[in-house]
This record gives C-alpha cells, sequence and structure tokens, in this order.
C-alpha cells in the first residue's frame, strides 16, 4: 500500500457517518465544523473533497424539509440504497439475524460495545466502528463491504445523487475505486406495498383473470338428487 493508503482517518470516517445518517437540524448546523475537519486530516482526494463540498454545500444551503426529503428518498425508498448494508446481501431472509450478531460480535472484539437504536449494519455504525480501529484494520475491514459500498454508489450515481460523493469517500477511505455495478430495476414503493382488492387475481374454471366474465355452473343439490334416487339422507 501507499504511504497516503496508510494515512490516519478517524475523522473522515465520523465524518462521513454523520454525513450518512438523517440531517436534523443540529447536524445541519455542524456542518461547517464537519467540513474543517475533513479538510484537517487531509485523508481524502481533492477531487473527492470536491463532491463532498458540494454535497456539504447543497445540505447546509437547502430548505430543511427539501433536505430531510432528499435524505428519504435517496436511502429510504427501496433496498438498492439501503444503508442498511445486510439488506444488500440478505434481504429479510434468516440469514440475516446471525450476521448482525457476528457483527456485534466482531465491534465488541474491536472494542466497541454496541448500544444503539439502529442495527449494527447501519452504515453510520459502521463507519464509527472504523473510526476506533487503528487505520490498517479499518481499511480492510471497510473493504470487505466494497461489494456492498459499489452497489449503492452505482444506485445513487444513477439518480444523478448529491449523496454519491459520500459514498464514494467511504470506498477511497476503504483503498477501493468505485465500480459500476448493475442495478436490478425494483417496483415503485406504493406498487410493492399496494394489497390486492379482495378476491382480485383468483382464478376459477372458465375464468382465466379479473375482469373476465364469470360463467355460472348449476350443480343439482345433492339432498335433492338423493331424493330423486330413492336414496335416505
Amino acid at each position: 500500500m501507499s504511504k497516503q493508503a496508510l494515512k490516519p482517518f478517524a475523522l473522515s470516517c465520523r465524518v462521513l457517518g454523520h454525513l450518512l445518517d438523517y440531517p436534523s437540524q443540529d447536524l445541519r448546523a455542524a456542518l461547517p465544523e464537519l467540513l474543517a475537519a475533513l479538510r484537517q486530516e487531509q485523508a481524502l482526494s481533492p477531487a473527492r473533497m470536491a463532491e463532498l463540498e458540494a454535497l456539504l454545500a447543497r445540505l447546509g444551503a437547502g430548505d430543511g424539509l427539501a433536505v430531510q426529503a432528499l435524505y428519504v428518498d435517496s436511502f429510504d425508498r427501496g433496498r438498492a440504497t439501503s444503508l442498511h448494508l445486510f439488506e444488500h446481501v440478505h434481504g429479510d431472509s434468516r440469514e440475516r439475524g446471525p450476521a448482525l450478531i457476528d457483527l456485534a460480535a466482531t465491534y465488541k472484539a474491536g472494542g466497541m460495545f454496541f448500544d444503539a437504536a439502529e442495527l449494527p449494519d447501519y452504515l453510520p455504525v459502521v463507519l464509527e466502528f472504523a473510526s476506533t480501529q487503528p487505520p490498517a484494520t479499518a481499511r480492510a475491514f471497510l473493504a470487505e463491504m466494497a461489494h456492498i459500498l459499489n452497489a449503492i454508489h452505482s444506485g445513487l450515481i444513477k439518480q444523478a445523487n448529491p449523496y454519491a460523493a459520500a459514498i464514494g469517500a467511504v470506498l477511497e477511505l476503504a483503498g477501493e475505486k468505485p465500480r459500476a455495478v448493475p442495478i436490478t430495476p425494483e417496483p415503485p414503493l406504493d406498487e410493492s406495498w399496494q394489497e390486492p382488492a379482495a378476491f382480485e387475481g383468483c382464478s376459477s374454471r372458465g375464468q382465466a383473470k379479473p375482469g373476465e366474465a364469470q360463467p355460472i355452473h348449476i350443480v343439482k343439490n345433492s339432498s335433492a338428487q338423493r331424493s330423486a334416487q330413492g336414496v335416505q339422507p
């Protein structure tokens, strides 16, 4: 690795963790301080710093509600850009639970007791942990997640989303270059949560799909049929 790759970057990890968290009023007020920390540590390339400065300027200058809406649209509208990293690997399957337990155990082994409202795979939490580790250890830890970070970065780039700068910066701290990853189209959020109307989509004899005329099938009452045949019920 180059000397540049081995430079300390704890401050930058923490700053990026803050930038990727929900932009509360307190966070927006702290943006000048966060930018100063990035400039002080100089762990990121000039090109990446220019992108981050543009992101911070947008977060600081925009209307508070608009900035928060941007965050929600960026990270809470689908799995492709979710900041909960294991969603990209395990989704909602049973494997995610043990993976989260293992990650929390990694935090504990690294001297950080996980006690947060968020899940341990939430990227700002991951960055907070990385900031407590020696540079080489932190870089290797983040590099293990590079394939997930590349997927998020590709999704944000596709949207021309300014938050792509922050994910690109995390990849740079991991010693990785952003790589394009094919994005699988997701159904719109409203569509994925939409419930079908009662009985709609049920297939029955003579009806191939909803909306078609339903033929009526007349079946003789079984008791009447037995009476007609002289059979006692």
